[in-house]
């Protein structure tokens, strides 16, 4: 297990003020912790309002709570998306930090509502139509006087399983079977895509810190809900990794409200606050980010 001393109490500055938007997955975690913190609004997405009720009671137990939102979305399909952002976009006059946490991971072939391969779709174009409803928020309110805006990206190791060359564009709209290890490429590109995408935000938008957070290998229920061959290449392989959900927020939860002043803009980080030095040359591709870049712009024109 990794050696953690990031330790939330301490280490997350007041977030006075402070408009927070999470996805689902780890985001549950730091709900809580960052509205310890006392920001003026926290926004959260998911599926399920039933498991968004326990997460606000659990809110409304902390000495001067702040105010705490269910924005129902599924990443799956771009229309309930684009509905998460303008229910968001109506409702709030400033974002300070976007944190992008919701995924899944080894799932069987299958496409999205809009018919891209699921993981892809999921992981990584969900969650960039959300950044781009949401960027000329976070660039209005980086205008504004003694703000530090934030975007966190969670990616995962996981993106060295990612296919030869990286992305295969031509045939992002086909479930991509890609063999026995199917399910894990398929994650691995997708994961991929997650940090070439912080790094073009970070180049196109300096005046945003944008980060990729690979949390550790927690046991939620992006790996409960995957087969038990699959539990057992990931366990196996990366058991001296495993933490707590508590302990995997950490990260994420550094990146949203700790001291980022030294980390560098667009880079991946892995726990807590640590600069990864397991990028391959695919990975810092800046030609393969652009090329994300574009191809993600002209598959969300009608957005």
């Amino acid at each position: 297990m990794p050696s953690f001393k990031f330790d939330p109490e301490k280490d997350i500055a007041d977030l006075s003020g402070k408009v927070i938007f999470i996805t689902g997955g780890l985001g549950v975690e730091s709900v809580v912790k960052l509205a310890q913190k006392h920001p003026r609004a926290i926004y959260f997405s998911g599926r399920n309002p039933k498991s968004a009720e326990e997460v606000i009671e659990k809110v409304k137990s902390i000495p001067d709570a702040p105010r705490v939102h269910f924005v129902q979305c599924d990443l799956a399909s771009l229309q309930s998306v684009s509905a998460a952002a303008e229910s968001f976009l109506g409702q709030s006059d400033r974002l300070d930090v976007l944190m992008c946490n919701a995924g899944i991971m080894t799932k069987v072939p299958d496409l999205t509502t809009d018919g891209y391969e699921i993981q892809f779709g999921t992981n990584h174009l969900g969650h960039a139509l959300l950044i781009k409803k949401l960027i000329p928020l976070l660039i209005q309110t980086s205008e504004q006087p003694n703000t530090d805006v934030r975007i966190v990206i969670l990616t995962s190791l996981g993106f060295i399983f990612a296919p030869r060359g990286g992305i295969k564009f031509k045939d992002l709209k086909t479930v991509q079977k890609f063999a026995v290890l199917g399910p894990f490429t398929r994650y691995g590109q997708s994961k991929l895509a997650n940090i070439l995408y912080a790094r073009e935000l970070a180049r196109r938008y300096p005046q945003i810190k944008t980060l990729s957070i690979h949390p550790g290998v927690v046991a939620t229920s992006i790996i409960s809900g995957t087969t038990m061959v699959n539990k057992l290449i990931i366990y196996g392989s990366s058991w001296w990794q495993m933490v707590k959900p508590e302990e995997g927020a950490y990260n994420q939860l550094w990146a949203a409200g700790g001291d980022v002043s030294n980390a560098v803009n667009g880079q991946m980080y892995e726990p807590v606050g640590v600069r990864s030095n397991k990028l391959g040359k695919t990975a810092k591709d800046d030609k393969l980010a652009e090329q994300l870049w574009d191809w993600t712009e002209n598959e969300l024109q009608n957005y």
